[in-house]
């Protein structure tokens, strides 16, 4: 799920924890990746990378990567691409590091966004999914700053998420989302918030492109480059 979010007391063996689950809760998290696929995730993954102009040698970096999924799917996709996949939620972790078992190249570490674990200019692309509107503002710019930080200059981020109410509204999922304490109505961002969000961070920010999905309701992509 990605960092630290506000106001979400979920546990781990009685000891409260800082971050949202992947699932919400512990409890639930063997059933997230056959929820998620019911929802369309693979769809939103799929155009996620088709974006991304991924190639031998890259070296590239998931936040939120929760079970991993995504993370999986490109390094399937471009073995030779080098893959680091990071998550504040250890459960998640090792369910994405069982998925990657016998493919090298790939990594699955514990880490918030806001405060990556990772040197300057060290990767050439990172990518987010459904992560960025966990987050409150002040997270969320701390993670836009950290990732133009880690990036190469000329490496990009690339990042889906829910566009807000501006773009139409929700579908069944993100309304569920809001009751259910994932993010708030004053947290789901239109568009051109992101965009100003990762501009401000010195990102040169374009949204490609905008989809309707039945479930998740109106999600935008969105490229975020490191100048040169």
């Amino acid at each position: 799920m990605g960092g630290m979010a506000k106001n979400h007391p979920t546990t781990v063996s009685a000891q409260p924890h800082d971050y949202l689950p992947a699932a919400g809760r512990d409890a639930l998290l063997p059933f997230y990746d056959r929820l998620t696929a019911l929802l369309g995730a693979g769809e939103l993954h799929r155009t996620l990378l088709a974006q991304v102009g991924l190639a031998d040698g890259l070296r590239v970096l998931e936040i939120g990567c929760g079970t991993g999924n995504l993370s999986v799917r490109a390094k399937r996709a471009h073995p030779g691409v080098e893959l680091t996949g990071s998550d504040p939620d250890p459960l998640a972790l090792a369910v994405a590091e069982r998925k990657a078992a016998g493919l090298d190249g790939i990594r699955f570490e514990r880490g918030y966004a806001q405060r990556l674990p990772y040197s300057d200019a060290g990767f050439d692309r990172v990518l987010s999914a459904l992560m960025l509107h966990h987050l409150d503002d002040e997270a969320k710019a701390a993670t836009a700053a950290e990732v133009r930080r880690v990036l190469r200059p000329g490496g990009s981020l690339h990042l889906v998420d829910f566009t807000g109410t501006k773009h139409g509204p929700h579908g069944y999922l993100a309304s569920r989302l809001m009751k259910s304490g994932h993010f708030s109505a004053e947290s789901a961002e239109p568009g051109d918030d992101i965009l100003r969000l990762l501009a401000t961070a010195g990102l040169d920010a374009t949204l490609v492109a905008t989809r309707r999905h039945r479930f998740l309701g109106r999600v935008g992509y969105y490229r975020a480059g490191r100048p040169a």
